[in-house]
C-alpha cells in the first residue's frame, strides 16, 4: 500500500452532490480531494439536460443563497429558462431551465479545476479506512492510501450499478462508465443497511429525423429569468422544447412485449420512482389514459441529440424503435442512444444524523443518490450541506442544521433522516408545510445571512443582498404609511391596503404614488407578495415558533428508549432505529403516536429534574 497524502477531507464522487460537497469545503480552506472514475465526466448530467422544476427549483435557489456552484453553472449552460406554475399562488412558483449538457460539465468543470485548496484525482476509492469506529482515510483500486479527517461519499447510481436493456444486462455506473464495487461491499462491512434501487432513461433521438411540424414548441420566459442572485443576464440563445403524445398504437405495442421489458420480466429487483415512471408503468397503471405527453428536450446548441422526455424505458432497442415510430413527428426518428433501466445500491437514510453523518461511523458523510433521493437537486442540496458540516465537525463547531421552515433543504434532510424512504425520494412543493414561507422568491431573505456567516457568499453579492433587503423594508413602510383620498369622497385608504386588493397590483401603486427609489422587478414582485399574503404568512410563521418550542426539546445520542414506561415495541423499535435528535423529530417518525410523544416527553422532563440541569436528557 502507498500512502499519496493527507487531506482534511476527501470526497467521492464528482457528480452534483460531489462538486458542492468539495468546493464548500475547499472555498473554506480545508484541504481537499475529490475522486471520480472519470474526470471528463465531473459534473455530466447523466439523465435530463434540465435543473429545477417544481420545488426542485427552490432548492436551487436555496444552494445559490448559501454560497453553492448550481444555480450560477445552470445560468452559464442555460438554454431555456421557464417560471412554471405562474397560475397558481406564489408558494409554488418554480424555475425550471434546460441546460446545454455539454456546457454544463466544462463550466462546474473548469469551477472545480480552478478552486484553490481542491486536489482532483482519476480514481476508484475501494475502501473506507476506519480505526475505532472513526474515519482515518481511503484506499483506491490502485492500491493509494489517502488520509482524510473526513470523507463524504457522493457515488450516485455507481455502486454496484446495473444497466437493463430489455432482457440484456451489464454492470455500468452510468451508460459507458464503470460500476464502483468494492465501495459497496466496504459500506456494508462497517455496518450500515445497504437496500437497492432503480430508476430509468429515455431514448435520445436525432434532430435530422424529427418533424417538429407534427409537435407544439414549447418556448421559455422572454426575457429569461436567472437562476443566481449574482447572474445578471443570461447570454447564451434560448431553444424551443416540443411536445407531442404517445397513442393506442403505442400503448399496444408497449402491452404486447412487456415480457421483454427488463422491469417487467422480474430481471430487475431494485424498487423504482413512484413519480417518475417509465412508460412501461404508465400504459399499465393508467390504461383508460389514451395519451401521455412527450417534450423533446435539446441536448445542447451544438448537438442534435435530443432527450425524449416522457418515455422512460427498459424496452429492447427494437421495441424501443418501434414505439417511438408510432409516435407524432418521429414516425422516422433514429435512436442516438437506447433508453435502459439501471439499478443501484443506496444506504437506508435513517442510518444518518441530521449532518448526514453516519451514526456508526465517526467521520463518515454521505449526499446524494447514495441517501436514496432522484435528482440533480437534490443531490447538490446534500452535497453542499455535507461538506458545510464536515468542515464544521473538524472546526470542533456546532452542525448547520436547517429547519424545516427555514428551506427545502431542511425539509429534504429532515425527511430522509427521520422517515427513509422506500422509493428514490422526489421533493415536491407539498412535502413542505410551511410552502408559504419557502418561496422561490425569497430564498436569498432566509438563508443568505447564514452563507455569509459560514464564509461561502462573497461579500459583493452580500452587499447587493442586504442593499435589496433595504430598499424592500423601506418601501413597505413607505405604501403603509402613503394614503390616498378617493376622488369624490371623504374615504381615503393607505396604499398597503389597497394593494391587498385581488385586482390591484404593484404597478397601480407605482402609478398612482411612485417611489422615489429605483426598485428592481424583483423587489417590487417581493412587496405585492408580502403584503397580498400577509395574513397566511403571519399564520405559518406562528406554526413554525410553535415547532421551533418543541425541536428545542433536545434528546441525548445515547438515551435510554427502554426507560419510557408504556411505549409498545413498535414505537420503541423506531425510536431506538432513527434516535430523533430532538421531540419534533421524533413526533415525525411514522408510526411514534401523540401518545408516545407525550410519555417520552414525560420521561425527558423527568430526567431533567433529577439531573437539575438545563440541558437534553
Amino acid at each position: 500500500m502507498y500512502k499519496d497524502g493527507d487531506y482534511d477531507i476527501v470526497v467521492i464522487g464528482a457528480g452534483h452532490a460531489g462538486c458542492e460537497a468539495a468546493l464548500a469545503s475547499a472555498r473554506l480552506g480545508f484541504s481537499t480531494c475529490l475522486f471520480t472514475i472519470n474526470l471528463d465526466t465531473i459534473a455530466q448530467m447523466s439523465c435530463n439536460p434540465a435543473i429545477g422544476g417544481l420545488a426542485k427549483g427552490h432548492l436551487v435557489r436555496e444552494i445559490d443563497a448559501l454560497g453553492g456552484e448550481m444555480a450560477k453553472v445552470t445560468d452559464r449552460a442555460g438554454i431555456q429558462f421557464r417560471m412554471l406554475n405562474m397560475s397558481k399562488g406564489p408558494a409554488v412558483w418554480s424555475l425550471r431551465a434546460q441546460a446545454d449538457r455539454v456546457l454544463y460539465r466544462l463550466s462546474m468543470r473548469k469551477v472545480i479545476e480552478s478552486q484553490e485548496n481542491l486536489d482532483i484525482k482519476q480514481d476508484t476509492v475501494e475502501k473506507i479506512i476506519v480505526d475505532d469506529r472513526k474515519v482515518k482515510g481511503v484506499l483506491t483500486s490502485l492500491g493509494i492510501f489517502y488520509g482524510a479527517g473526513a470523507v463524504i461519499v457522493t457515488t450516485g447510481t455507481f455502486l454496484k450499478g446495473l444497466i437493463h436493456i430489455g432482457l440484456e444486462n451489464f454492470p455500468a455506473g452510468r451508460a459507458g462508465e464503470f460500476p464502483s464495487v468494492g465501495l459497496s461491499d466496504s459500506l456494508r462491512g462497517l455496518g450500515l443497511k445497504i437496500g437497492r434501487f432503480k430508476t430509468c432513461t429515455p431514448p435520445r433521438l436525432d434532430a435530422k429525423t424529427i418533424d417538429f411540424s407534427k409537435t407544439e414548441p414549447q418556448w421559455g420566459d422572454e426575457p429569461p429569468q436567472p437562476f443566481s442572485y449574482s447572474t445578471e443576464k443570461i447570454t447564451n440563445p434560448q431553444l424551443p422544447c416540443y411536445l407531442t403524445y404517445t397513442n393506442s398504437e403505442t400503448h399496444k405495442i408497449i402491452f404486447d412485449n412487456l415480457d421483454r421489458s427488463s422491469i417487467y420480466s422480474g430481471r430487475v429487483k431494485g424498487t423504482g420512482p413512484r413519480y417518475c415512471p417509465s412508460i412501461e408503468d404508465k400504459v399499465v397503471m393508467f390504461p383508460e389514459r389514451q395519451r401521455h405527453q412527450v417534450f423533446l428536450e435539446p441536448e445542447g446548441l451544438d448537438t442534435k441529440e435530443y432527450y425524449a422526455n416522457g418515455i422512460f424505458t427498459s424496452l429492447p432497442y427494437d421495441m424501443q424503435v418501434s414505439l417511438i415510430r408510432t409516435i407524432p413527428g418521429l414516425e422516422e426518428a433514429e435512436i442516438m442512444r437506447p433508453g435502459y433501466a439501471i439499478e443501484y445500491d443506496f444506504v437506508y437514510p435513517t442510518q444518518l444524523k441530521h449532518n448526514l453523518e453516519t451514526k456508526i461511523i465517526d467521520g463518515l458523510f454521505l449526499a446524494g443518490q447514495i441517501n436514496g433521493t432522484s435528482g440533480y437537486e437534490e443531490a447538490a442540496a446534500q452535497g453542499l450541506m455535507a461538506g458545510i458540516n464536515a468542515l464544521l465537525k473538524l472546526q470542533g463547531k456546532e452542525p448547520l442544521i436547517l429547519g424545516r421552515h427555514e428551506a427545502y433543504i431542511g425539509v429534504l434532510i429532515d425527511d430522509l433522516i427521520t422517515k427513509g424512504t422506500s422509493e428514490p425520494y422526489r421533493m415536491f412543493t407539498s412535502r413542505a408545510e410551511y410552502r408559504l414561507l419557502l418561496r422561490h422568491d425569497n430564498a436569498d431573505l432566509r438563508l443568505m445571512d447564514k452563507g455569509y456567516e459560514i464564509g461561502l457568499l462573497g461579500k459583493e453579492v452580500y452587499q447587493k443582498f442586504q442593499e435589496k433587503k433595504r430598499l424592500t423594508d423601506e418601501e413597505l413602510q413607505r405604501i403603509k404609511k402613503t394614503r390616498i383620498r378617493f376622488e369624490g369622497t371623504d374615504r381615503d385608504e393607505s396604499l398597503e391596503q389597497l394593494l391587498k386588493r385581488p385586482e390591484i397590483t404593484y404597478k397601480f401603486i407605482e402609478e398612482s404614488s411612485p417611489s422615489d427609489k429605483f426598485l428592481t422587478p424583483e423587489i417590487k414582485k417581493q412587496i405585492e407578495i408580502q403584503v397580498k399574503y400577509d395574513g397566511y404568512i403571519r399564520r405559518q410563521m406562528e406554526m413554525a415558533e410553535r415547532l421551533k418550542k418543541i425541536e428545542e426539546k433536545k434528546i441525548s445520542e445515547d438515551f435510554d428508549y427502554t426507560s419510557v414506561k408504556g411505549l409498545s415495541k413498535e414505537v420503541l423499535s423506531k425510536l431506538q432505529e432513527v434516535r430523533p435528535a430532538n421531540l419534533g423529530q421524533a413526533s415525525r417518525i411514522p408510526g411514534v403516536t401523540p401518545a408516545a410523544i407525550s410519555l417520552l416527553l414525560v420521561t425527558i422532563e423527568k430526567l431533567k429534574r433529577q439531573s437539575g440541569c438545563k440541558g437534553a436528557a
